[in-house]
């Protein structure tokens, strides 16, 4: 999640004018967290719930399935489940609803450490930490699950919303994110993973994909975060990523101010970014709707212009550069007219006035010198993109210049993401 530094978005919040409206208490419970005359710890915990829940998360053999009642529960220590094969049903999005409001210990809402594991039906919100972690299972199924911080955009929000790491044949469906300080929906160093019908909105980074092999991101709607959907590669983790097909989403107004915490990658992320592809390879972009997203509608970048560096240094067999990146049949407009940073404000007004905009593609113009005649790795920009400014990175940033006709070329389509039961479906018919 990084920027190009010399186009470093200036500090400070944009906090949402108004906070996204809690339902009513539901199952007997007395306050709701949008009554005005509650303070935050001031709710009540549905202890008797809460130790009954957790009990049947320990308890569970495989095959159980745990439902969850219509309610509006209070909870003041996180879930966890360390058992394969278990389903966690609620009764749907609008009817359970499981707030951590009053949370003191435990770092997530919930913790799932296992396989063949579905989760749908119910809202998670107010979390002191991620919402929703699956770490290191396979078969993962989550459907229909809302994820919110009901105070709006804040950096004291949890990091990230739904929390798929280390997992393979992931099934994200028909579910939202809203507020999160790092991103709503968050797939990393995963395999074979399917995110669909969403919607991610008022988080830093509304959809990532992290370290990921073989992922589709299709039929979501990313709108007013400050980063749509990213794609990218960390250095030192545990795999790299390729081969990403993002299409058929609406990636609209990405807007907002960054409330990512100092420090952090996440932080870098210039408000205006629709889609994001960073060192990463194989990534097609095709059949979306991309528009508004005021820095640039499409943004490819390297390592080496980001304003994220490891501290302990990156590993030797770390891959810097975006590698076969194809932009091809998107509907663009808008966009690119108020880019996020001084620099950046500066270098649009001197190249395309002060009422021009930047084209649909900015790309930071790093290509791996060794391997700068492969075909295959080739940035490949179609005529649906109003053009691609390379910035020039590799000489400092001393000549950025359009480049849109020297990128007309093809790449061959990336296969679709088929996943095995008990996913029903695949990834999509294209």
């Amino acid at each position: 999640m990084h920027s190009f530094r010399p186009f470093h978005k200036t500090a400070g919040l944009l906090l949402a004018a108004a906070a996204l409206a809690a339902l009513g208490a539901l199952g007997g419970c007395s306050k709701s967290a949008s009554d005005p005359n509650v303070r935050a710890g001031d709710l009540p915990v549905d202890a008797e719930f809460a130790r009954k829940l957790q009990g049947e998360l320990l308890d569970a053999k495989p095959g159980s399935v745990i439902e969850i009642p219509s309610g509006h529960y209070h909870l003041d220590r996180g879930l966890s489940l360390r058992v394969n094969g278990v389903t966690i049903h609620g009764a749907g999005m609008e009817q359970t609803i499981l707030s951590f409001r009053n949370q003191t210990s435990g770092p997530e809402g919930l913790l799932a450490q296992a396989s063949d594991f579905t989760i749908e039906g119910l809202t998670i919100e107010d979390t002191q930490g991620d919402a929703l972690k699956v770490n290191s299972g396979e078969n993962i199924t989550i459907r229909d699950v809302r994820v919110r911080w009901t105070d709006g955009p804040k950096t004291s929000n949890g990091a990230y919303g739904l929390y798929p790491v280390k997992t393979k044949n992931v099934l994200i469906e028909n579910s939202q994110s809203f507020g999160a300080a790092d991103a709503g929906i968050y797939v990393g160093q995963s395999r074979d993973v399917v995110v669909r019908g969403c919607r991610v909105e008022q988080n830093v980074a509304g959809i990532e994909i992290e370290n990921t092999i073989n992922a589709d991101v299709h039929d979501n709607v990313a709108t007013g975060n400050t980063g749509g959907i990213l794609v990218f590669n960390m250095p030192n983790l545990s795999q790299p990523g390729h081969s990403t097909r993002v299409f058929h989403n609406k990636v609209d107004a990405n807007n907002l101010g960054n409330f990512g915490a100092e420090g952090t990658a996440v932080a870098s992320v210039p408000a205006g970014s629709g889609v994001v592809i960073n060192s990463n390879s194989l990534v097609e972009i095709f059949d979306n709707d991309i528009t508004n997203n005021v820095t640039a509608n499409v943004i490819i970048s390297s390592y080496f212009s980001t304003g994220y560096f490891s501290k302990s240094g990156v590993q030797p067999n770390y891959d810097p550069y975006p590698r076969g990146i194809y932009v091809h049949d998107n509907r663009f407009k808008g966009g690119g007219n108020s880019p996020d940073g001084i620099d950046m404000k500066v270098l649009k007004s001197a190249m395309f006035g002060v009422n021009g905009h930047f084209p649909d593609v900015l790309w930071d113009g790093y290509v791996d010198p060794a391997r700068a005649d492969v075909a295959q790795e080739r940035l490949c920009v179609d005529a649906t993109a109003s053009g691609v400014l390379n910035a020039d990175g590799p000489h400092k940033y001393r000549d950025p210049k359009v480049v849109t006709d020297a990128l007309r070329c093809k790449l061959a389509p990336l296969s679709p993401v088929t996943l095995t039961p008990p996913h029903a479906a695949s990834a999509a018919s294209v």
